[in-house]
């Protein structure tokens, strides 16, 4: 038997509730009926402290424990959902079209939840635990996460160290991965705009086709990452928008190519911006166009801090025992805006496994609810490890 199992009996009661934030998802800073759920779901564990409206829709809760006193340490959770049409065919599917539970944050919130219950009654550790349940991680800059940091969640609360935890199809359930130090990459997002000179698609040479110009360019920024980047260091960048002229027989004026850049250090953002510019504007200067170029910098690297990342895999391991957590587990590129909140404190992100499910962001995604035990049982061994009696 190992230590989840005294968690299993919370496992039908926050099922309901994970299945009923599934059916009914919400988007970035409109989270309103989820934030009355949770709010209220913590208000009848005997939780006073409860604060609401933080980031629009955010909440922080705190929990005193009855060990005495001690520092107050933030547990993480995101509650919105994605604006993308539901193909589970689960029972609970969405209610709302064109909206659903993606990326597995009715999961999120519901473990937290189930954990909150469980540190509510028993309160066996000193110091306190600030629950945080943050809205629109799925959002572009600025996002919920940057937004309750702005608004001084750490101070106002007194949060002295951070976590995250968000689910991992393909790491089996019971499982956990984490790694130390950079865990997920940065996200930028840019914007070139290609200008030319347009005209009938018959007579080119009377033209500055930014077509064409365009088309180098999408090739030139490759080059950047296999012929200007250490092959070591991890750089990409991804051309996801391309807009030019909707007819047949019009070569446009001008062109528009956007899309996302993704790093693992900050030095290689800086990159990115000064080269990415560079490139554009010599291709269409070339051609006898040119550009307009703006780089948003977004979500930062998602870093886990040392101190942090071992507390985080003992308590793991306290849960699931030695093998079931890897600590070495292999970076990924996709962006999480945890990353704001391990910037202003030192953190660590874990993932915990749904098993062999449909990848994330997929219409036929669904959170594992056989997982749900576990995602309480870490929260709580986390804060009683960090903060024993």
């Amino acid at each position: 038997m190992t230590g989840v199992e005294t968690f299993r009996d919370l496992q039908r009661e926050v099922t309901e509730w994970r299945r009923y934030l599934h059916e009914n998802p919400e988007l970035d800073f409109r989270e309103y009926n989820t934030a009355k759920f949770v709010a209220e779901k913590l208000a009848s564990f005997g939780i006073n402290h409860i604060v609401t409206g933080i980031a629009e829709t955010g909440i922080v809760a705190l929990i005193q424990g009855e060990g005495g006193d001690g520092p107050t340490i933030g547990l993480r959770a995101d509650m919105d959902a994605l604006p993308i049409i539901e193909a589970s065919n689960k029972p609970w599917s969405s209610k709302t079209p064109g909206i659903m539970h993606g990326c597995g944050h009715d999961g999120h919130t519901a473990m937290l939840l189930g954990a909150a219950k469980h540190l509510a009654s028993t309160r066996n550790f000193k110091g306190c635990a600030a629950l945080i349940f943050q809205p629109a991680e799925e959002v572009e800059f600025p996002s919920g996460g940057f937004r309750m940091v702005e608004e001084g969640i750490m101070d106002r609360f007194g949060i002295s160290q951070v976590f995250g935890m968000h689910t991992r199809p393909g790491i089996d359930i019971g499982a956990f991965g984490i790694r130390h130090g950079a865990t997920m990459g940065s996200q930028d997002d840019f914007d070139i705009v290609v200008k030319g000179a347009g005209g009938h698609a018959s007579t080119p040479h009377r033209t500055v086709d930014p077509v064409t110009i365009g088309a180098q360019i999408i090739l030139g920024l490759q080059t950047l990452v296999s012929r200007k980047t250490d092959p070591m260091e991890s750089l990409v960048i991804s051309v996801t928008k391309l807009k030019a002229s909707q007819a047949y027989n019009q070569i446009p004026d001008q062109v528009e190519i956007s899309g996302t850049v993704r790093a693992l250090a900050s030095n290689l953002r800086d990159f990115a911006e000064q080269e990415m510019l560079a490139a554009a504007q010599g291709i269409a200067r070339g051609f006898g166009g040119d550009v307009d170029f703006r780089y948003l910098r977004s979500c930062p690297v998602t870093f886990n801090h040392p101190e942090e990342t071992e507390l985080a895999i003992t308590a793991a391991r306290s849960l699931v025992g030695h093998d079931c957590v890897d600590d070495n587990m292999k970076v990924t590129m996709g962006a999480e805006d945890f990353a704001y909140m391990s910037e202003a404190r030192p953190g660590a992100y874990i993932f915990i496994g749904n098993g062999p499910t449909v990848p994330t962001h997929h219409p036929a995604y669904d959170f594992n609810d056989e997982a749900l035990p576990y995602g309480i049982g870490y929260w709580v061994k986390l804060v009683e490890t960090i903060l024993p009696v």
